[in-house]
């Protein structure tokens, strides 16, 4: 069985960063891919919402999956669909065809996040797992920091295919990783949690306590509200402000510290504060942060954007991994279906918000900044309606 140890924290931070690094390292290359595919913004975004949803279809298959049958052969598995559906964007023809290889490529890289979170859960256990979350996520977000940039220096030297043909390496690295480093870990395998019923039985349990929804809320809507700027920010930052794809990747990097951020002070504080608190206090910031840039949309300028967006930021890096923690810590035998239930109803919510946002884009931020707002107020609602409300649970 897997031990704690600094190399599997890295291996497991490279599987976590795997789901927001194949959607944050090609943004820079958005406009430039409009242009090459003669397509338009609504269709470009529509291969970020695509991923979205095939990450959060696949997910309800990797975790019950992985209580069966055990995180390792799941993740090989995953990661070697998303290395072939990596290359089969790279040589993508058309949008049509690049959208649904990103569908195939969502099904492979949901495996990194879904079961990294659940052999955080089986290695650290309840009390320990959301502080480790909460680190590996500040370790991660260098990926998010450093990805839009890269991707925007090889958009401008290569073209907007390099971005996934350096994404089809990162994963056969992965793929070589797991095979050789890593080892099982979960103890508790659930011979029936496979079976239909069983789960279904697990998914209503999880969603009837009112504690677990509210965790799931929070995370959701946080999340929603950081997806607005990824889908919405190219447009806004690079046609509107008129920023270069190096220097929007730059931008992206700026207002991915802020998550940084918050996610070192989750690792300092919920030990002491617990996950319920944090995530009260990073629902507080996002509502506010995100009221502040929809109030500056027009008359702000780019740093109306991007500093209330590194609050709202700081916010998530807050509420994500103490959400995540405080949702799985009561649930050991299926904190795999606990996890994918959660990545679900995430990468669900975000797709419709993401859809919405470039359908509603027509040459101004305010679609993108009212999209964050709203988002943020949401997680407040969900922590003071259903996780205060919930602690009976």
């Amino acid at each position: 069985m897997l031990r704690p140890s600094f190399g599997l924290a890295v291996l497991l931070t490279t599987l976590v960063a795997l789901g927001p690094l194949s959607t944050d390292f090609y943004l820079p290359s958005l406009p430039a891919l409009m242009r090459a595919l003669a397509t338009d913004p609504a269709h470009v975004q529509l291969t970020l919402s695509v991923y979205l949803v095939g990450f959060a279809v696949a997910q309800l298959f990797y975790g019950p999956l992985s209580d069966r049958y055990g995180r390792r052969p799941v993740m090989l598995f995953g990661l070697s669909l998303y290395l072939v559906s990596s290359l089969a964007c790279m040589l993508a023809p058309s949008i049509g065809a690049l959208t649904l290889a990103r569908f195939f490529q969502a099904l492979g890289a949901c495996a990194g996040p879904v079961l990294g979170r659940a052999i955080v859960r089986d290695v650290y256990g309840p009390l320990q797992a959301a502080r480790v979350l909460a680190y590996i996520s500040g370790a991660m977000a260098v990926a998010p920091m450093a990805g839009p940039v890269l991707g925007g220096w090889l958009t401008v030297a290569f073209g907007w295919r390099a971005n996934f043909a350096l994404l089809a390496l990162f994963s056969a690295a992965q793929v070589v990783a797991i095979f050789l480093l890593l080892g099982e870990s979960n103890a508790h395998r659930d011979a029936e949690a496979t079976q239909p019923r069983r789960i279904l039985g697990n998914f209503g349990a999880l969603l009837s306590a009112r504690r677990y929804l509210g965790y799931l809320l929070c995370l959701s809507f946080i999340y929603a509200g950081l997806f607005s700027f990824i889908s919405g920010s190219p447009f806004v930052l690079i046609e509107i402000h008129g920023l270069s794809p190096q220097w929007y990747g730059a931008s992206f990097g700026f207002a991915v510290a802020g998550y940084v951020s918050g996610t070192l002070a989750a690792g300092r504080l919920t030990l002491k504060l617990g996950p319920a608190r944090m995530v009260l206090l990073g629902a507080l910031l996002g509502a506010a942060a995100g009221t502040l840039m929809a109030a500056l949309a027009f008359s702000g300028g780019i740093w109306g954007i991007l500093l209330p967006m590194f609050a709202y930021m700081m916010a998530a890096g807050i509420v994500m991994p103490n959400a995540v923690g405080g949702a799985l810590a009561p649930y050991p035998k299926m904190a795999g279906s606990a996890s994918a239930l959660m990545g679900f109803v995430q990468m669900s919510l975000s797709a419709a918000v993401g859809i919405a946002v470039g359908h509603a884009y027509a040459g101004t931020a305010l679609p993108m900044t009212t999209a964050i707002a709203l988002c943020g107020w949401a997680t407040l609602a969900s922590y003071f309606f259903l996780v205060r409300s919930g602690v009976s649970d």
